[in-house]
């Protein structure tokens, strides 16, 4: 009896037709075209397995690029360097800044070349130099050059400097170090570090050590430099700091001294990273013949704000005043 469809009814072919039907079907398989796939969206594929290209590059946090601040124009630059000169010579100092923005590559100078005492400014120096020797002889700081580092930079402590500018090697080793870090116009004054004398251009090559990974400084010394930077003492937490906008990472170092020779006149330096949203500065100034103290630091101040405002932030509101002690020793 021949068997029936369970759903139709209707009798199933005989098996020898069955086996007739299959093969011819098996045939025909191949001639089947295959159905064309839709392209991949572009970027998928990298999507799915990317390539390595190497680390990170500095870019703004959480701006896009089309929103990033283009570089001054040289329109742009004459009218903020005439600026900047018309405010220095109602107020009789003499000043010069460099700043540089590792996230959009924007910088702007000053009078990056005129040559400056660094006052202790030159705690910033030493403090890389004494890291770059421990680094060479493959060791970390000890607990008592620690302890020094941490006074000589969260408290701009003399004693404390002249125990490591010895560690470091006094005049020639300071000298010797500044060579390798491309520091070509920083010059030692006969063991006496805080006259040493320096330029802005000098001064964002040493912050370059410390806040990039381009020069010989391991991460681990980096880093530590960083953390004392970033805790300086609030009196002294003045300065480059004018640049930063609520929220913002601040690391410095400043120097400030009376200098006889020049009329009791103030030494106002002051150089360090300020990192936020969109934007992340090096800054180094460097000024003397101040009337004094309060009105170095107040001169620092704008002339950092309005350098800041001009590659692309709002920092336009007025910094208050700030006071601190008096580092007294050049």
């Amino acid at each position: 009896m021949r068997q029936r469809s369970v759903r139709s009814g209707r009798p199933f072919p005989p098996s020898s037709l069955r086996g007739a039907l299959v093969l011819a079907l098996l045939f025909l398989l191949p001639a089947v075209p295959a159905v064309a796939l839709p392209p991949d969206p572009p970027g998928a594929r990298a999507r799915a397995a990317p390539e390595w290209a190497g680390p990170p590059q500095p870019s703004a946090p959480g701006l896009p690029d089309a929103s990033r601040p283009p570089p001054l124009t040289p329109a742009e630059s004459e009218r903020l360097t005439g600026a900047l000169g018309d405010y220095l010579d109602g107020r009789g100092g003499r000043l010069s800044i460099s700043l540089h923005d590792l996230a959009t590559g924007a910088d702007y100078s000053y009078g990056p070349e005129e040559t400056y005492v660094t006052a202790s400014l030159a705690k910033l120096d030493i403090l890389v130099l004494l890291l770059l020797r421990a680094d060479d002889e493959g060791r970390e700081l000890s607990e008592s050059e620690r302890e020094l580092a941490s006074r000589m930079i969260r408290y701009s402590d003399n004693d404390a400097a002249d125990v490591l500018y010895s560690r470091i090697g006094f005049d020639a080793g300071f000298a010797e170090g500044n060579e390798r870090l491309g520091l070509r116009a920083t010059e030692p004054a006969s063991g006496v570090w805080g006259a040493t004398r320096t330029t802005t251009a000098d001064q964002i090559r040493l912050l370059r050590a410390v806040f990039t990974d381009e020069g010989p400084l391991s991460e681990r010394s980096r880093r530590y430099a960083r953390g004392l930077l970033g805790s300086v003492a609030p009196e002294q937490a003045w300065g480059v700091s004018a640049a930063a906008e609520e929220g913002d990472t601040v690391e410095l170092k400043n120097g400030w001294v009376p200098r006889e020779s020049d009329g009791n006149r103030w030494v106002i330096t002051s150089a360090g990273h300020v990192t936020g949203a969109g934007h992340e500065y090096l800054i180094a100034v460097l000024s003397d013949q101040h009337r004094d103290y309060q009105a170095g630091i107040e001169c620092v101040e704008h002339v950092v704000t309005e350098v800041a405002a001009a590659l692309g932030g709002d920092h336009s509101e007025d910094v208050p005043p700030r006071s601190g002690a008096v580092d007294g020793r050049p």
